[in-house]
């Protein structure tokens, strides 16, 4: 049985503030395979690494992203609130992640943050950063908004698509299917060995979210998932690497 990807939840995200370069660096020196991230748009069309719709939570600024600048956004300070140490860390373009993965020949996992508020055309925008970085392989794109994952495979089949969800589904795979999707991404306790099996058999690689507890990490690794979403790469790597 392969080993399951370790997929860094908005980077190193329990070691450096979310959804940063200082958290995606710190992943990719903990071993992850690849780093998971939340894409919005700014008011000037700029696509913008963050998981809220606002930046309260994340930065010293107050607001929703669609109202801001990309000059505005860098301004503000997306690091102090996690650590002294990571003052002055700003909200990065999806651009520098991009940059991050093709020098690190990592994978990324791109999470559309489309509704409640909706980016016009924002699987367009995506998809062509994705291939001006020549990334299309190395990329998989996952949504809560499944229309959304439908207009990516109708703008670029190629790219592999995920579809997010927090319900305990029956067949996920079939549901999968019929969002042409090339993999699920439950929470993770909705699932079992048996979800896993019948999911892999369809050709359907499954990447439960977010898989922290040690004991979690280790049943996600014996039912045979393809990959673990985590907010603790590190301790992921060391409990895969062991078997």
């Amino acid at each position: 049985m392969n080993k399951p990807l370790i997929i860094a939840h908005r980077g190193a995200s329990s070691r450096a503030p979310e959804n940063t370069m200082a958290s995606f660096r710190k992943a990719v020196e903990l071993g992850a395979d690849a780093i998971e991230l939340d894409v919005h748009r700014s008011k000037d069309g700029y696509l913008m690494v963050c998981h809220d719709e606002r930046v309260d939570r994340t930065s010293n600024g107050k607001g929703y992203i669609k109202d801001f600048t990309l000059r505005e956004l860098k301004s503000l300070d997306a690091g102090r609130w996690f650590g002294e140490e990571f003052k002055g860390e700003r909200m990065p373009l999806l651009e520098e992640v991009l940059e991050l993965v093709l020098k690190n020949n990592i994978l990324l996992n791109i999470e559309l943050k489309n509704g409640p508020i909706f980016y016009e055309g924002i699987e367009r925008d995506v998809i062509n950063l994705v291939k001006n970085y020549g990334l299309v392989d190395e990329t998989i794109i996952s949504s809560f908004n499944h229309y959304s994952l439908l207009q990516v495979k109708g703008i670029e089949p190629r790219i592999k698509t995920g579809i997010l969800y927090i319900a305990g589904m029956v067949s996920p795979w079939e549901y999968a299917k019929i969002a042409k999707a090339d993999a699920i991404h439950p929470l993770f306790f909705t699932i079992n060995k048996d979800i896993v099996l019948g999911t892999i058999r369809n050709g359907i690689a499954v990447n439960p979210f977010t898989v922290d507890r040690e004991s979690d990490i280790e049943l996600m690794n014996q039912i045979g998932v393809s990959g673990i979403i985590t907010n603790y790469p590190d301790v992921a790597r060391k409990i895969v690497d062991k078997d």
